[in-house]
């Protein structure tokens, strides 16, 4: 077995695209990948946080206080338009004409004085993924409420120091128990998850398919076959590779995770990132590691009984493209709100690692339910290697 493998792991070294896919491509994927998000998220909220957004306003007479508030905010460029009916203000903003209309009705002044309630409206397009627009509106007219609100009250002869309590009788403060490394955690940790598991199979599927359909090709695999080793000892062998080669882009990974990070937290001056890098701790980064073997051990069972398997390279390739994407459901699935790592999910594979690595990364993970998902990755882990090792046995996958 070990002759088999390191006479499989020498061959593995002397191929370059073996080391592009599990040292090279591990280290420079995360600052690629945070790198273009962080860019391309900053400079799209940016962008939309300073758009003039064209406006009209229907009987600004009625209220001139808040025309003149819209007027003046930078972020609002005013209009002309002949447009009057609701119809025809939808229609003239989805000709682009302009962005947002403002419609008060022309009795707000009366119902004002008579102390009444009014109706506006607002129109415009809700499908802008940053809606700021509206955001700034409901500030200016929650001021503008405000106002009202304290001279309606001036009105009625209220006595001036009680107002702020009548306007906001109760003022609710908001204190976060959850530490700036638990946010974080939550908001990316799934992600982090969603990146680590995927390139710890892209490691291991290039040698297993080389090794599998690839020796089939070479005219090698029947070389191997008769020589004095068991069956057994091949496949176990060839596995060993495929775990190493998994295993060795996983640890880069992890470890460029690690870095990174850091890095990026540091040259992008984000200090919340960087502190909740440097709070994860070396034994959190040993346990994300360790959660990854035996998932990776899966992988490469299942990836070299694939590779067994096909006639091909290229049917090879073509075999291991829907459990790529059986791999990312349940990776969606656990980045899903309300998803939470308990003792149901824990037994789900792939979902209960990417659910503790997300645990991990927040540091509120619970070792018992950790234990539980080593424990039944392991299983899982088996049963895959035993069916790897039953399916080479058998002479009618062998030489298909």
């Amino acid at each position: 077995m070990w002759q088999v493998y390191f006479k499989e792991l020498t061959e593995l070294m002397r191929d370059k695209k073996t080391l592009i896919f599990v040292i090279l491509l591990p280290i420079f994927i995360f600052p690629v990948i945070f790198g273009v998000m962080g860019l391309v998220l900053s400079s799209t909220t940016s962008k939309a946080m300073q758009e003039e957004h064209r406006y009209v306003i229907l009987n600004a007479d009625q209220a001139p206080d808040f025309a003149e508030k819209v007027f003046y905010h930078k972020n609002f460029k005013q209009v002309n338009s002949d447009k009057t009916s609701e119809a025809d203000l939808i229609e003239a903003i989805r000709n682009d004409e302009f962005d947002v209309a403002v419609v008060i009705p022309a009795d707000f002044a009366t119902k004002r004085q008579q102390v009444e309630q009014s109706k506006w409206q607002i129109i415009y397009n809700q499908s802008s993924q940053f809606d700021f627009m509206y955001r700034y509106f409901n500030e200016m007219m929650s001021d503008y409420n405000e106002t009202l609100q304290r001279a309606a009250l001036t009105q009625l002869n209220v006595d001036q120091t009680k107002l702020s309590a009548i306007i906001k009788p109760v003022d609710v403060q908001k204190v976060d128990t959850a530490a700036k490394r638990e946010n974080i955690g939550e908001k990316f940790g799934a992600l982090i998850a969603y990146i680590l598991i995927p390139l710890c199979l892209l490691g291991a599927s290039y040698p297993a398919i080389d090794m599998g359909a690839g020796e089939k090709e070479r005219g090698t695999l029947e070389t191997l076959l008769i020589c004095p080793i068991s069956r057994v000892s091949i496949v176990l062998g060839k596995f060993l590779t495929v775990l190493t080669t998994g295993l060795v882009g996983a640890l880069i990974t992890v470890a460029s995770f690690g870095i990174w990070g850091a890095v990026i937290g540091s040259l992008g001056g984000m200090a919340v990132v960087q502190e909740a890098m440097s709070a994860i701790a070396i034994t959190e980064l040993i346990l994300i590691f360790s959660l990854l073997l035996p998932i990776s051990a899966v992988f490469a069972a299942l990836l070299l009984a694939i590779s067994i398997y096909a006639r091909t390279f290229k049917e090879a390739q073509n075999y291991i493209s829907p459990l790529s994407i059986f791999i990312f459901l349940p990776l969606v699935a656990a980045m899903m709100p309300g998803v939470e790592l308990t003792a149901i999910t824990a037994l789900v594979p792939i979902m209960n690692v990417a659910l503790a690595i997300k645990e991990l990364i927040k540091g509120t993970a619970d070792y018992g339910l950790l234990a539980l998902i080593f424990a039944s990755t392991i299983a899982l882990a088996t049963a895959a290697i035993a069916f790897c090792v039953h399916w080479f046995q058998q002479e009618k996958v062998l030489f298909r």
